[in-house]
C-alpha cells in the first residue's frame, strides 16, 4: 500500500538523460518503500522485453523475457496492470528470487503503444493493492511522457 504522489516523486529526480533518471526512479521507489523490494524497468524490444534499470540486493537472470511468457508478457499481452497477490500460486510466474511472494507489474505507454513496464516484487503475499496500482500506473504515464523513442 502507498499514500506516495508520482508527480511528487517524479519531480525530485536529477535531471539528465532518460537512462539515468530511470534509474534515479527505480532507487528512488525503493528507498520511499520498503515494500518495493525490487524495481525493474523492461523495455519492450521486438517479441522481448529487456531490462534497463533496476534496484534491489541482486541482480536478477530475467534480463530478456519473451512477451509470450510469465508475469510480465502477461501485462504487454493483456495490455494491463497485473497484480498476483501470491506468486507461487501462479502458473505464469517465472521464478527469480526465493523471497519473492508478490508481483505487480504496470505498462509503460507512449503515443498509445507500450513500450516498457514496471516490474515490482515484494516479500510479503498481498503486498500491492490499488492504490500501489493507480501511483504506479501514473508513475507509468510520466515515464511514458519522456520516452526518448527506444531505449
Amino acid at each position: 500500500m502507498t499514500s506516495l504522489s508520482a508527480n511528487s516523486v517524479f519531480k525530485k529526480l536529477p535531471a539528465g538523460d532518460f537512462r539515468a533518471r530511470c534509474q534515479a526512479l527505480c532507487e528512488s521507489l525503493r528507498a520511499l518503500n520498503p515494500a518495493y523490494d525490487w524495481i525493474g524497468l523492461y523495455w519492450v524490444e521486438g517479441a522481448d522485453l529487456v531490462l534497463g534499470p533496476w534496484s534491489g540486493d541482486q541482480a536478477t537472470g530475467h534480463v530478456r523475457i519473451p512477451i509470450s511468457q510469465g508475469i510480465c508478457g502477461a501485462a504487454v499481452r493483456e495490455a494491463q496492470t497485473i497484480i498476483v497477490d501470491d506468486v507461487q500460486s501462479d502458473p505464469r510466474y517465472l521464478a527469480c528470487f526465493t523471497q519473492t511472494r508478490s508481483e505487480i507489474v504496470v505498462p509503460i505507454y507512449a503515443d498509445g503503444l507500450i513500450v516498457g513496464e514496471i516490474d515490482i516484487d515484494g516479500k510479503q503475499i498481498g503486498e500491492f493493492d490499488k492504490s500501489d496500482q493507480k501511483f504506479l500506473e501514473e508513475l507509468a504515464a510520466l515515464i511514458g511522457r519522456e520516452w526518448p523513442g527506444r531505449w
